[in-house]
């Protein structure tokens, strides 16, 4: 078996003998080379923001493992039809997601970005602390990520709503779902944090309109893709006081441009693409996990729906 490992700036050494070590066992022996262009074909190939001459080279692949979250940088190639693209589950980027989320918005329900300020200057003063019930918590997207996000923040007593495409059942979490529920979600929502895919359909979802329909004085997390939010009219919501602020760890250019007006903005808080690192041990697991049922012909979760982008 021959796999090709072909990452953008990730260093391939310590995957590949991570994966040869994991399947070292398989029938025939496993070979595990970074690609080069002209490289012989592979059976699998593990990939994060590949060129297209390696899908145009490697047409002979059974499946195409895209060891971030996020398959929408893949979905822009030119990809045969009878491809199989498969996505991390997990892998240890929904806890922390989890984390980051929860961070974001205690860190604002608590008032402890203004402490810090207050304190820098002197001033010790107190903020009377808000309820909890008038700060419900939407999340857009319930996948695997949102879904364990969604659950933390139910945790801390927050009122918690999801949305997402179809219908979904979470404890704690009032659902909405399609269309007919998404104004619906947003005029009940304080705090929202998008983990949606990024698709056609999704692209430019947090824009004036979007946004003008949140509770007043709401926040924005964004930890899915830069390309959901409409920066300006983010950045226009909040000079009007509709907007209290917003946490931002991804971004329509990464890195983001020098004198955008996220560096300096007092009511903006930015994160380098940081909320949820793709962790090579419990990736290389699930991976070798995933090609072992394939081989065996079982089916294997995380498979990606190309025409839906997720």
């Amino acid at each position: 078996m021959k796999i090709a490992f072909c990452c953008a700036n990730i260093k391939a050494e310590p995957w590949l003998q991570g994966l040869a070590a994991a399947l070292q066992d398989i029938d025939g022996g496993v070979e595990v080379s970074a690609w080069e262009p002209g490289a012989p074909p592979a059976d699998y190939a593990v990939v994060w923001v590949p060129p297209q001459q390696f899908i145009d080279e490697q047409s002979a692949l059974k499946a195409v493992f895209n060891i971030g979250a996020g398959v929408d940088r893949l979905l822009e190639l030119r990809l045969p039809p009878s491809l199989r693209v498969v996505r991390m589950d997990d892998a240890g980027m929904a806890v922390q997601m989890a984390e980051y989320v929860s961070q974001a918005l205690i860190r604002h329900f608590r008032g402890l970005d203004l402490y810090e300020a207050r304190m820098r200057e002197g001033d010790w003063s107190y903020i009377h602390p808000p309820r909890r019930e008038d700060f419900p918590v939407g999340v857009m997207g319930l996948g695997v990520l949102g879904e364990r996000v969604a659950r933390t923040v139910a945790q801390f007593e927050f009122p918690v709503l999801g949305w997402s495409r179809s219908p979904k059942a979470i404890e704690g979490v009032r659902s909405f779902s399609g269309a007919s529920g998404f104004d619906e979600f947003l005029a009940a929502t304080r705090v929202l944090v998008n983990l949606l895919p990024l698709t056609p359909e999704t692209q430019g979802i947090m824009n004036r309109g979007t946004l003008s329909r949140l509770r007043a004085g709401a926040y924005v997390i964004n930890v899915a893709r830069g390309a959901h939010l409409v920066e300006e009219d983010l950045l226009a919501l909040i000079d009007e006081g509709h907007i209290a602020g917003a946490t931002l760890d991804v971004f329509r250019t990464e890195p983001l441009p020098a004198g955008h007006p996220f560096w300096q903005h007092p009511k903006i808080t930015i994160t380098p693409h940081t909320s949820a690192r793709t962790l090579r041990d419990e990736s290389i697991a699930q991976i070798a996990g995933k090609i072992r049922a394939l081989e065996r012909g079982d089916a294997v979760t995380g498979v990606v729906d190309t025409a839906r982008g997720y």
